[in-house]
């Protein structure tokens, strides 16, 4: 009993490291800002995902000499900028960018402060809108995803030790990442995104892709460990875990505003921005 549940303590706390990742190192997460212009702090964050409908609010602590305006414009494509000024309220500065309507749509914006005597900061970032999922079928989702991260080192770990409930825990691995993964998140991306898959081989999403390695593994795991091949099961542990590694949402779907259909927008980038 005292090594399973060390085992389970090793395997939660893993799990709990890899979310943080990746929800810190996602291309959604805000960008946080943090410099001075002429000696004045300027502090926020600049946000990278928005619901379609919402205009973009951007506000930025800034000492009470300094002004400043936002240019943004749509993206992909060589379409023409637009000024959005920011006013003075309070310590800070805001404003805020239009709302967009189409899922997936996205926009790249350079926030630019001055002190009007020539300092001057430039942060740039670029945003992609998505749809509402209702509550209870992101929570499931989500719940599932995390558990499936969660037994996936847990049955790892108890191939490693040749722990006797190896069977029911690469089953219950299976289908976490199955159910949740491959029913429950096609219906969240087709909320968000309005597109039920767009991993190979119609597109190059990772978040997609990822799963379908990750459910591909823990079944060859699934089918090997009937031939009491354990060390598949392992593989498939690291496997999985490789993959919760990699930043959630890279190489997403984006509204190609030409033609107005989706495209994997990355391959199409003409500006390095963070």
């Amino acid at each position: 009993m005292k090594r399973s549940l060390v085992l389970w303590a090793i395997a939660l706390l893993v799990t709990l490291g890899s979310a943080v990742w990746q929800r810190l190192s996602g291309p959604t997460h805000p960008i946080r800002v943090r410099d001075s212009v002429a000696g004045q702090e300027i502090t926020g964050r600049l946000l990278r995902s928005q619901t379609v409908g919402a205009g973009v609010p951007i506000s930025l602590q800034a000492g009470a000499g300094l002004v400043g305006e936002v240019r943004w414009r749509r993206w992909p494509g060589d379409h023409p900028w637009q000024t959005v000024a920011l006013r003075r309220a309070g310590d800070r500065l805001v404003g805020e960018l239009p709302a967009q309507t189409m899922k997936a749509a996205r926009i790249e914006y350079n926030v630019e402060i001055t002190d009007g005597l020539g300092s001057t900061i430039t942060r740039s970032a670029r945003l992609r809108f998505k749809g509402a999922v209702p509550g209870a079928v992101l929570a499931v989702h989500v719940a599932a995803m995390f558990l499936g991260m969660l037994l996936s080192l847990r049955t790892g770990l108890e191939a490693l030790n040749r722990g006797p409930r190896l069977a029911p825990l690469v089953a219950a691995t299976l289908v976490c990442l199955g159910g949740g993964g491959l029913l429950l998140g096609p219906v969240v991306q087709k909320y968000a995104f309005d597109a039920y898959w767009t991993g190979w081989p119609v597109g190059e999403d990772l978040t997609d892709n990822k799963l379908a390695v990750a459910v591909l593994a823990w079944g060859v795991a699934a089918w090997q460990l009937r031939r009491g091949r354990r060390w598949w099961v392992v593989l498939a542990s690291l496997i999985t875990f490789a993959i919760f590694v990699i930043p959630h949402s890279l190489h997403g779907s984006t509204h190609d505003w030409e033609t107005g259909r989706h495209i994997q927008a990355e391959a199409r980038s003409r500006s390095p921005l963070a």
